[in-house]
């Protein structure tokens, strides 16, 4: 235990149970914060969203919840073996675990790196630090506890990357060393629990050259069996032109980093992710759903896998109007994806801006047309019965119509009628 007063005076306001949602006299004395909460008191790093988790030597189900039942909190039992329940409050999510092991320092040596090895007691207001996580904190080091806490959950090889992206810090030589050696074992684990980690390495710049190490030091060789060192610098060139798209585009640039739908990755990180799939659009749609993505996710990476050659292709070729109306309609909310691979790929800005023009421009009769008629109106005005022929005609109006050929209702419906007597 230490009782260092500059250590609590730095971190205590971090650690305080005045900013948690419950009162501390649900806890027993013998309960102790542990986990990234008190790592991030270190490195006074603040979340908007409380994540504590805390080990109590008994009762953790029992006093989840009491805890729950009390303030009206949403209550699941994680783990009915090991004793493990979660409490959800507006704001805050509350873990209480049973410690295993019979101590609190058996436990902390269960663990998968120092730093997130510390324990704090709330009542007392100190530090329980065996492993010297805190010095680690201080060095910016990740350090395994052991190789077997990492053999046992091979998850914990790709978290130590994802949580060196996210707190900026190193690998330590030895722990590295024993990832790449434990690598063929993430395999075995579940593809959800691997696509957790690696949402972040995709979410984040700073996860970019992490998630590169990660490949090349073989840990997602089960889900991305094929990936080249030129896929690799694509990644990268994925992210320097998602910050040039950006900048010059900011409407552009907000839709890229915006999550597709619900918990979903954003566009700019799906295409990251395109850089580590195979170029043909089966084999990527195959792997990408052994790997549970969804099927919005699936749709954007099929989308630019299909149509980026199309795109790259216009700068030698132009496309017609009737090939821009085509590519929108099939392409539509997908396009700063590609736009942003296309930029990757070599394609400039201003080659590509009079697309990005038409796309951010709500009323551009290309990428956004409005029907001059509806195929209503074409089975009232021409007599028509219900048919695949009503599309194909109203197709074909609008590109009419932003060809600059017809300008009305009434003309759509002639051009129409000359169809119809043609076919």
């Amino acid at each position: 235990m230490t009782n260092d007063e500059s250590l609590m005076t730095n971190n205590s306001s971090l650690l305080s149970p005045q900013t948690w949602p419950f009162s501390l006299e649900f806890l027993p004395k013998s309960a102790y914060l542990v986990g990234g909460a008190v790592r991030d008191a270190f490195l006074s790093r603040r979340a908007e969203y409380l994540d504590l988790d805390f080990v109590l030597p008994v009762d953790a189900l029992k006093i989840a919840r009491s805890l729950a039942n009390h303030y009206k909190a949403g209550f699941v039992v994680l783990d009915k073996q090991r004793q493990i329940a979660r409490v959800v409050f507006d704001g805050a999510t509350v873990d209480l675990a049973q410690q295993e092991g019979e101590s609190l320092e058996t436990d902390l040596y269960r663990r998968d790196f120092t730093i997130n090895a510390i324990a704090f007691n709330p009542h007392t207001a100190q530090f329980f630090d065996p492993l010297n996580g805190v010095a680690d904190c201080r060095a910016g080091t990740i350090r395994m506890v052991s190789p077997k806490n990492l053999e046992d959950d091979p998850l914990r090889l790709l978290r130590g990357y994802r949580q060196a992206a996210q707190l900026g810090f190193t690998i330590e030589s030895n722990t590295q060393s024993t990832i790449r050696q434990l690598a063929p074992l993430l395999g075995q684990v579940a593809v959800e629990r691997v696509q957790v980690e690696l949402g972040y390495l995709l979410k984040s710049p700073q996860g970019t050259p992490w998630l590169i190490n990660a490949v090349k030091d073989n840990l997602l060789q089960s889900c991305f069996p094929d990936v080249t060192e030129r896929d690799l610098g694509q990644i990268i060139a994925v992210e320097q032109a998602g910050a040039i798209l950006t900048e010059c585009y900011p409407n552009l640039g907000l839709e890229l980093n915006t999550p597709v739908s619900g918990k979903s990755l954003s566009l700019l990180s799906l295409a990251k992710l395109t850089n580590l799939l195979p170029s043909v659009a089966d084999t990527a749609e195959e792997l990408l759903s052994r790997l549970k993505y969804s099927r919005v996710e699936m749709r954007v990476i099929l989308t630019v896998i299909q149509y980026l050659p199309e795109l790259l292709s216009s700068t030698t070729s132009p496309m017609s109007l009737r090939q821009e109306y085509f590519f929108f309609q099939n392409v539509g909310s997908v396009f700063p994806a590609l736009a942003v691979m296309a930029i990757a790929e070599g394609m400039t800005l201003d080659g590509l801006s009079f697309l990005i023009q038409r796309y951010l421009n709500p009323k551009d009769p290309v990428a956004h047309p409005t029907p001059l008629v509806t195929g209503k109106d074409l089975m009232e005005s021409l007599n028509l019965p219900p048919s695949p022929q009503l599309g194909q005609l109203l197709i074909e109006i609008q590109i009419a119509r932003i060809e600059g050929k017809i300008y009305s209702r009434e003309e759509a419906l002639i051009l129409a009628a000359q169809i119809i007597a043609i076919d």
